[in-house]
């Protein structure tokens, strides 16, 4: 990046950078991503952006874990500072300094590599991700910061940034999906019930009235369960 700020010519870029405009630069030896600075042709130093990683994610990575869902990072950011977040959260597979096509065929590699029953969940939020997550079995973005085209491209927007949300969302789909089973299976044995109640003429027409509509209102009332959530 170069640029005119206050009269002075400024060079700014990682290290490749600096080496293609001849520089003779600080080498960085601490973990994160170096940003070198020069100014009107004399190098000035370098700023070093670093990840915080969040306690949150930590505690969402043992939940996963203890659920048996496999996470594993994908990353476009350097090995090094990679390694050190996956260190830190335990993570045993990490995929670093991927370009965006290079996310998106290590995803389909992935979701060829399961099995039929398994899908594969791609958590992002940049412009960046925007690729993966429609091609991934369900994208999620963190919509509070993430960016339009991660937004539209995503299956599952979470308009807060704390990673748990994650375990929420997964824990409300489930309670739903239990809640689907419950009134497919309630309702095709009343059904047949009352189908061979009516075969030997022990039926009546209030049990067929109640084998319909009475079924659909039992049904409508359990799935409202799905609207109340507890932690």
């Amino acid at each position: 990046l170069e640029a005119v700020v206050d009269g002075k010519q400024l060079e700014i870029g990682n290290s490749k950078f600096m080496n293609q405009q001849g520089y003779f630069y600080q080498r960085v030896a601490d973990i994160g991503t170096a940003v070198h600075v020069a100014v009107d042709g004399e190098y000035a130093g370098y700023i070093l952006i670093t990840d915080v990683v969040r306690k949150e994610a930590g505690r969402l990575l043992k939940w996963l874990k203890k659920q048996q869902i496999e996470a594993v990072m994908i990353t476009g950011d350097n090995e090094r500072v990679a390694e050190d977040v996956a260190r830190q959260l335990k993570l045993d597979y990490v995929y670093a300094g991927l370009m965006p096509e290079e996310k998106v065929e290590q995803v389909r590699e992935f979701m060829e590599s399961h099995m039929e029953d398994e899908k594969l969940a791609f958590v992002g939020d940049g412009i960046n991700d925007a690729p993966v997550l429609g091609r991934a079995d369900i994208g999620i973005a963190m919509g509070a910061m993430g960016s339009d085209a991660a937004i539209e491209a995503a299956d599952v927007v979470l308009m807060d940034d704390d990673p748990m949300q994650i375990a929420k969302a997964i824990k409300i789909s489930r309670k739903c999906i239990g809640i689907v089973k419950q009134n497919i299976v309630f309702s095709l044995i009343i059904k047949f019930g009352c189908l061979a109640l009516t075969a030997f003429g022990l039926a009546n027409m209030w049990a067929a009235i109640f084998a319909d509509v009475g079924v659909m209102i039992i049904a409508v009332l359990n799935a409202i369960r799905a609207l109340k959530y507890k932690e």
